[in-house]
């Protein structure tokens, strides 16, 4: 019979037992409509919680160790739940919190089970399931990418669907590292060395997972270095700038894409968080300006930008867009592949030579916009919600190497009038 469970496990705050603005974890597990809850015996404080997502803010390290904690427990109730449904019987939550905790008759039964199906495949969907709550969709969209690969590369190299987690070695990860570099997912589209680098980065990630549950004796990336390379930082100077903002289009999608692209510039912020900005992240400053207060949904870091002119004037644009009832959005929805694929239509008609992504924009802002202008670094890392100074830092190295390309033709303007001087 088919199963038509809802099974779901949520973290809460358990806020009528909280002392002093701290409170007790509670882990929720719920069943069509049998619900239960089981203390997790931490505690944290409810400024540090986040509601909606039922993890903690991963504002340092020892809460982003807690959220591993919770994750790993969600993971271990999640397979209690599909080794009880496999029995046929009909499943109670309370049957899936007894089971995880070792009592009840069927703890002995998922502990043997639990301890035997240890493999990669399993590893790999194990956790894409547990991160859906906790991932970003981009995210987890990649991890699917790479636990496509490993299903590829099991069937080509070694001819089976799937592979113990003890069997997995140095080689095997040398092996399935030179399958990702010549075997792209999409024909004609292979991965570059940085996008060989992040499937492994992923992979080693979920293995050192595998490891802190003692699913595996040892992680085997342990002798494994990831080789990234150097990414040359682009970026629009003041006068390519310019030509976008004169250019029109007839085509409204354009236009739109167009002006977003401006704003982006303007503001820094990254397509993500253009999209989802709506009119509670305006707000009026005490100073002259009028504020962006926004959180990166990347990192869940909170950022601030003083609204300048430009970008002021187009957001006034869309400011009777039309919306659906209830929809409080600055711009019109467009997807990132509609957005790339438009602003490679305008690059071309204002004859850029650079390659047009919306990404540019925040590059642009934290060069020819900010540093090129005189603001401070610390001031830009603030804006563009870096958790680290040193990932701003790298638009230093690129303003610097732009101030030594201007002063060499200054330099050999001076030397050309030095040599006219001695002519006359």
């Amino acid at each position: 019979m088919q199963n038509t469970n809802t099974f779901g496990v949520h973290y809460t705050l358990r806020r009528n037992k909280s002392k002093n603005g701290f409170s007790p974890i509670h882990a929720r597990i719920t069943i069509n409509k049998s619900r239960v809850e089981m203390s997790m015996k931490y505690i944290i404080a409810d400024v540090d919680w986040n509601s909606n997502k039922g993890c903690a803010k991963p504002k340092n390290n020892e809460l982003k160790k807690l959220n591993t904690t919770l994750e790993e427990v969600r993971s271990k109730l999640v397979m209690v739940y599909h080794e009880l449904i496999r029995g046929g019987d009909l499943i109670t939550s309370e049957m899936v919190k007894d089971a995880y905790l070792g009592i009840g008759r069927f703890a002995p039964q998922i502990q043997k089970e639990e301890e035997e199906k240890k493999s990669l495949r399993w590893l790999m969907a194990e956790h894409n399931n547990i991160m859906q709550t906790v991932l970003t969709h981009g995210t987890l969209k990649n991890y699917y990418s790479t636990e496509r690969y490993i299903h590829k590369f099991l069937d080509r190299n070694f001819k089976k669907k799937d592979i113990n987690l003890e069997d997995i070695s140095y080689a095997f990860l040398t092996n399935f590292e030179y399958y990702i570099r010549t075997t792209p997912l999409k024909q004609g589209d292979p991965c570059t060395n940085n996008g060989v680098m992040k499937h492994m980065e992923r992979m080693k990630k979920i293995s050192g997972w595998a490891e802190k549950n003692e699913w595996i004796p040892k992680d085997p990336f342990a002798n494994y270095a990831l080789k990234f390379k150097a990414v040359k930082t682009t970026f629009l100077e003041l006068e390519e700038l310019k030509l976008i903002e004169k250019k029109e289009f007839a085509i409204p999608m354009l236009e739109n894409i167009r002006k977003i692209f401006i704003f982006s510039c303007y503001s820094g912020l990254s397509y993500v968080d253009v999209m989802s900005l709506n009119e509670e992240n305006i707000v009026d400053g005490s100073d002259r300006f009028k504020w962006i207060k926004h959180k990166r949904a990347k990192t869940d870091i909170s950022f601030n930008v003083p609204l300048l002119t430009a970008a002021e004037k187009i957001l006034n644009e869309f400011a009777d867009l039309i919306r659906k009832p209830g929809e409080t959005n600055c711009f019109p929805s467009i997807s990132n592949q509609e957005m790339n694929r438009g602003l490679k239509i305008i690059g071309e008609a204002c004859e850029i030579k650079k390659q047009l992504t919306f990404h540019l924009a925040r590059h642009t802002f934290a060069t020819t916009i900010t540093l090129a202008n005189d603001v401070p670094i610390e001031s830009i890392s603030k804006m563009m919600g870096h958790t680290k100074i040193t990932t701003t830092m790298i638009y230093a190295k690129v303003v610097n190497a732009k101030i030594s390309k201007d002063m060499a033709v200054l330099s050999d303007k001076l030397q050309g009038n030095i040599r006219k001087l001695r002519v006359v």
